[in-house]
């Protein structure tokens, strides 16, 4: 599942080709997603001149003048830039025009992801208004994660997966700041110290940062803007790697079952 740096690299690399230019023309093959695309979608969309693409957790929001259109890539989705003339593919599902050279193709195999119109404080929308911090902003700090914390029973991995909480922190790279972190995932996340959630605030910036740097994590149905996969995986400490040795002590890493996520670590280096 693309998660928030696949989201962040997607983002960066559609926006250069967009920001600026106009639509030309919305062709919708598959209306069927996550959510139905209405039937007023690329009447709504046609003429409209793109002013900036961000994102928001794992959603990228590409707002025109009129409207903000939330994309959600879901387990399988990616968008690319391809030209007209590129051949389409099974599930190629919505084309978005701007000219001969320059296309925003949504693919999405499973489809389970999303593209939705809103109008009006796009923050305000009941897919978003709800979020937790953006673990890459200021406003992500030690002392608040330890104040959140508080009193929770849960397992830490568990509760820094909670988009409430903190957003974009998924599976994998819970996995890679706990470990970094020197912290069990299994631990209650009530059973943190101030020091703990430093030590935390610090390995989730520097392992998502590194992965967007890197392009994001190499899953199989994950692909860049540009085509590309990422190469994130290489360098990845604990996920995916259960029985294998710990890179830092050698012992066997230990993988169990979490919240129904695959859950890597070392009960020697992990406390």
């Amino acid at each position: 599942m693309p998660e928030l740096p696949e989201v962040e690299t997607t983002k960066r690399g559609i926006s250069p080709h967009i920001v600026g230019k106009t639509i030309q023309k919305v062709i919708v093959r598959q209306r069927q997603l996550r959510w139905l695309i209405p039937a007023n979608f690329e009447t709504d969309l046609m003429g409209a001149t793109i002013e900036t693409v961000h994102r928001r957790a794992k959603y990228l929001l590409i707002k025109t003048t009129a409207h903000t259109l939330i994309a959600h890539l879901g387990m399988s989705g990616h968008l690319r830039i391809v030209n007209n003339a590129a051949p389409v593919g099974k599930h190629d599902h919505v084309d978005f025009v701007f000219d001969e050279n320059t296309v925003l193709r949504f693919n999405d195999q499973r489809r389970f992801g999303a593209l939705v119109l809103a109008t009006g404080d796009v923050m305000k929308h009941q897919l978003l208004r709800d979020l937790g911090v953006e673990p890459l902003s200021d406003d992500f700090t030690s002392q608040q994660l330890f104040q959140l914390s508080r009193r929770r029973r849960v397992p830490t991995k568990t509760f820094l997966m909670n988009g409430k909480i903190v957003v974009g922190v998924g599976n994998i790279y819970a996995n890679e700041a706990l470990f970094m972190a020197g912290i069990l995932p299994t631990r209650h996340a009530g059973d943190l110290s101030l020091i703990d959630c430093e030590k935390l605030v610090t390995c989730i910036r520097e392992v998502l940062a590194r992965a967007i740097e890197n392009g994001g994590t190499t899953l199989r149905d994950f692909v860049n803007a540009d085509g590309k996969a990422g190469y994130f995986q290489q360098q990845l400490h604990v996920y995916g790697r259960g029985k294998l040795p710990c890179p830092d002590c050698t012992q066997p890493l230990q993988e169990i079952r979490l919240a129904n996520r695959s859950t890597v670590f070392c009960s020697h280096c992990q406390q």
